[in-house]
């Protein structure tokens, strides 16, 4: 029987790069871009049938960070396809990063290097804003829009006969320390992105915990340090010409700097290969590139907690409940307006 596969933010990048290896490793599965500019996912389709011209390749219009369209594009899946085997949440956002340009220059040239790109920790701070739900933008995106739609495709990922499987991409940049159970949001922080990776990093555990006897697993990846339209927007372009060799000196030291978006699909795609009962839920699995170019998969412990994890899912469970209520009244309100005008036509 065909797979069916869905990937979030699937037009560039990490997104693209996971889909051209899955067409690659199987020819004969059921593959659904997700995306929000359908432009741009189009192209994606186009480029990914050059390659792969027997592919099946659908088109799915998705702005996670909108939970009407993410409701709106859940019905769209239920309706076209009768299970799902993989749900790839790739999609992310970085609003309006800012960099400590002095920290920067004292850190590439310092023991701190590695860790300093890695994590960008005590480097790089975004401004977040409010989306049209009146959510943090980052926290919509990143996070709740992914949640909100596992739970709307629940009838399709939990199902008694086969497995499903959910597979986060974060990031090394998930830290902690910038995460709060009382701001879920980062409402009142400096670091939306940090805190929203940490949040699923949590949340896949939780996840777990609460749906592996009904058949769906999640799994957390991290890309380590890839050159995307996300990581070229955080500088100006004249610094990555001008840092960009340095950094190809380093990746011989380290394996974290796996730079092109094909090596950091390497976990993404490593995991579409396992058997989703052999893979540790507390683990956290990182696309490595070697000095000579060798693409390889580590599993690293995360740093999480079960009450923690615990706590932000009922957190969400209960924001999901607020936001369809909203939803439902906005229709009404919608719905109501419309009769009015035609019976005053």
């Amino acid at each position: 029987m065909e797979k069916v596969v869905v990937v979030t933010g699937a037009n560039s990048g990490i997104g693209l790069a996971l889909c051209e290896r899955l067409l690659g490793e199987d020819g004969l599965l059921r593959l659904c871009l997700a995306c929000r500019n359908m432009q741009r996912a189009q192209a994606a389709r186009s480029a990914l049938l050059t390659s792969h011209p027997n592919a099946q390749v659908d088109l799915l219009h998705l702005d996670v960070g909108s939970a009407q369209s993410v409701l709106a594009a859940a019905q769209v899946v239920k309706a076209r396809y009768s299970r799902l085997d993989y749900l790839y949440l790739n999609a992310g956002i970085m609003p309006n990063p800012q960099v400590d340009i002095e920290a920067f220059f004292k850190g590439l040239f310092s023991r701190n290097v590695i860790n300093m790109f890695a994590t960008a920790e005590g480097l790089l701070t975004q401004q977040d804003r409010l989306n049209s739900d009146g959510m943090q933008e980052v926290f919509a995106t990143n996070l709740f829009g992914h949640f909100l739609l596992i739970r709307e495709l629940e009838p399709l990922l939990c199902q008694a006969d086969h497995s499903s499987r959910v597979v986060w991409t974060s990031s090394s940049n998930a830290r902690s320390s910038a995460f709060s159970l009382d701001d879920i949001q980062h409402r009142h922080g400096t670091e939306p992105y940090s805190s929203s990776k940490y949040a699923s990093d949590l949340l896949s555990l939780a996840l777990n915990r609460h749906k592996n006897s009904q058949g769906l697993f999640s799994s957390v990846i991290c890309p380590g340090l890839v050159m995307t339209n996300l990581t070229y927007g955080i500088l100006p372009s004249f610094f990555w010409t001008l840092i960009m060799p340095i950094m190809w000196l380093i990746r011989i030291f380290t394996n974290t700097f796996t730079l092109t978006p094909y090596n950091g699909a390497e976990a993404l795609h490593w995991l579409f290969l396992q058997k989703p009962e052999s893979l540790d839920p507390r683990a956290k699995y990182h696309s490595l590139t070697s000095g000579l170019g060798t693409n390889y998969t580590q599993p690293r412990q995360m740093d999480v907690e079960d009450g923690m994890s615990e706590v932000l899912y009922v957190k969400l469970v209960e924001l999901e409940k607020v936001v369809r209520r909203k939803l439902s009244e906005e229709n009404a309100d919608m719905e109501a307006h419309r009769q009015y005008l035609n019976e005053t036509e």
